[in-house]
């Protein structure tokens, strides 16, 4: 009887002890500069949404936010930074879903694990388009995916590269319509786009700001955008649920990640404080501006996410035998 009457007060107390700390240190936190990992070089979805959240997360935060660009190795040398970096919340991943879903599953010895990471928050999406070049006989998605049911095999499709997202979502799309099209892979949007401008490739299905140009310009046509809703810059190209194909959705998204290991205080404030920052009236202006949402998911949603991607990508990985170049 002693030993459970003195036991109980002794773990109460080391708890106690314990959460004191913790709860000092997400008072405090931060006290200095917080960094921003990103995988990818200044321009783009990534570096441009690692900027739209850096500038007002420092006035909210009252502490500098600063954008580190580590691309290289497919991304991989961003992510192993912030994995092996020290579990206190100043250094953080901007983590970009053709990385975080598709290299764990086409990469053999990654320098980092899904494990390593623990997400903060969902912070931006942005949608894709279905593009054609104007000798394709449809100007709608059902006319389209009707055209190449009935050419099975004789359409040719471009992606920036095998396992990038214009790849895998391309074959994701495949397989939920059931239509046979023909892998042409680049490196890259730049000559994918000059290939489906001259014709050569039938279709890409890209980020707008690689095609908005050419679909404004007659060029090219735009079928259908992947995301929930329409693109502010193209609001007369309908949505993939609009055009009759309500079960695909195709949105490369931006999320910030720690460290695993961080405490829960400083990734709690952490999401709290970029929840806030994503939030205000200029922040969705500036992303309107970039062409991209502003879409704030809390770290128990952006599990869910990566969790329910993940088993999508691998299974279209699979059925399609993606591998790396």
């Amino acid at each position: 009887m002693n030993h459970f009457t003195f036991t109980r007060p002794a773990a109460w107390m080391a708890a106690l002890a314990l959460a004191a700390p913790l709860s000092l240190l997400a008072q405090t936190f931060p006290s200095k500069n917080i960094s921003l990992v990103v995988p990818n070089p200044p321009g783009g979805l990534v570096d441009t949404s690692a900027r739209l959240v850096a500038e007002p997360l420092a006035r909210v935060i009252g502490q500098a936010v600063v954008v580190d660009n580590k691309p290289g190795a497919s991304g991989n040398l961003a992510y192993q930074t912030v994995a092996r970096s020290a579990k206190d919340g100043y250094t953080l991943l901007v983590s970009y879903s053709g990385y975080h879903i598709a290299n764990p599953i086409l990469m053999d010895k990654l320098p980092w694990e899904l494990k390593d990471l623990t997400p903060v928050g969902l912070i931006t999406v942005a949608t894709n388009v279905i593009a054609v070049h104007p000798s394709v006989p449809a100007n709608n998605l059902k006319d389209f995916i009707a055209w190449v049911k009935a050419n099975p095999g004789k359409v040719n499709y471009a992606s920036q590269g095998n396992g990038s997202v214009s790849h895998i979502g391309t074959e994701i799309f495949k397989q939920q319509t059931g239509v046979d099209m023909t892998h042409v892979p680049y490196k890259g949007s730049g000559q994918a786009i000059a290939d489906v401008l001259a014709g050569q490739v039938q279709v890409f299905i890209t980020t707008p700001p690689s095609v908005m140009q050419h679909v404004q310009g007659g060029k090219l046509k735009a079928l259908a955008v992947t995301g929930k809703t329409r693109h502010p810059q193209m609001p007369q190209v309908p949505t993939v649920a609009e055009a009759g194909l309500p079960s695909f959705s195709l949105e490369s998204w931006v999320a910030l990640y720690a460290p695993a290991g961080t405490p829960a205080p400083v990734l709690q404030k952490l999401s709290a404080d970029v929840k806030r920052s994503m939030e205000l009236p200029e922040t969705k202006q500036r992303a309107d501006q970039a062409g991209i949402e502003v879409r704030y998911l809390p770290p128990a949603d952006m599990s869910r996410l990566l969790e329910r991607e993940t088993a999508e990508w691998a299974k279209a990985i699979q059925a399609a035998k993606v591998k790396l170049d």
